[in-house]
């Protein structure tokens, strides 16, 4: 099994990369929602009926320790994962589903750096989440 992406990544950052910890990172790249341990568990045992969820929460935490991969806490009792990415966006979460949706918008991003400013500050980073319901 050849390393994904992201296992080159933690490697070069000095992370032990296992078979098992290659297949998590190839579940996480191929993941287009933002999967909590236990989904990323159920992806990978279907792949490798061997690997525990001790193994899963062991390199989603390394992962995260390395900066490769982001937590949320989208107010639903579980944490959610998302690889970092370089482009920045933020994320509208469906009260009623729990989707969660990615978003870019040029105009809001003006508008951060313009609070910002206004308050005496340089924006360095931020995080956007919106929580809505879809309209009847």
């Amino acid at each position: 099994m050849s390393k994904s992406n992201l296992a080159k990544r933690a490697s070069h950052a000095g992370a032990m990369i296992t078979e098992q910890r290659q297949l998590v990172c190839r579940i996480m790249e191929r993941s287009h929602d933002h999967p909590d341990a236990e989904q990323v568990f159920a992806r990978a045992r279907d792949h490798d009926p061997r690997i525990s969820l001790a193994t899963v929460y062991r390199t989603l935490k390394t992962l995260s320790d390395l900066d490769l991969v982001i937590t949320h806490d989208f107010g639903d009792n579980r944490t959610r994962y998302e690889i970092k990415k370089e482009d920045h966006h933020d994320h509208l979460i469906c009260v009623a589903s729990g989707e969660v949706i990615e978003f870019r918008d040029p105009e809001l991003e003006r508008l951060k750096k313009k609070i910002a400013k206004r308050l005496g500050y340089e924006l360095e980073s931020h995080s956007l989440e919106l929580y809505g319901r879809p309209k009847s």
